[in-house]
């Protein structure tokens, strides 16, 4: 399987608790931070959850 980069590029303080528990499953701690996951299926739907927080690398 492929990596894909996803980093926090916007804050997570207006956002619902669920979106917030997706960024901690994610890895993704602070703004700006940046973590590796295997492209999976589970991963990408979690990133389309909260997309408007994240920015994809492939």
């Amino acid at each position: 399987m492929a990596k894909i980069k996803v980093t926090q590029v916007k804050s997570r303080i207006k956002c619902n608790k669920r979106q917030k528990r997706t960024l901690d499953a994610l890895g993704l701690k602070k703004l700006n931070g940046t973590v590796e996951h295997e492209d999976t299926p589970n991963i990408l739907g979690m990133i389309e959850k909260v997309k408007h927080l994240v920015r994809v690398e492939r």
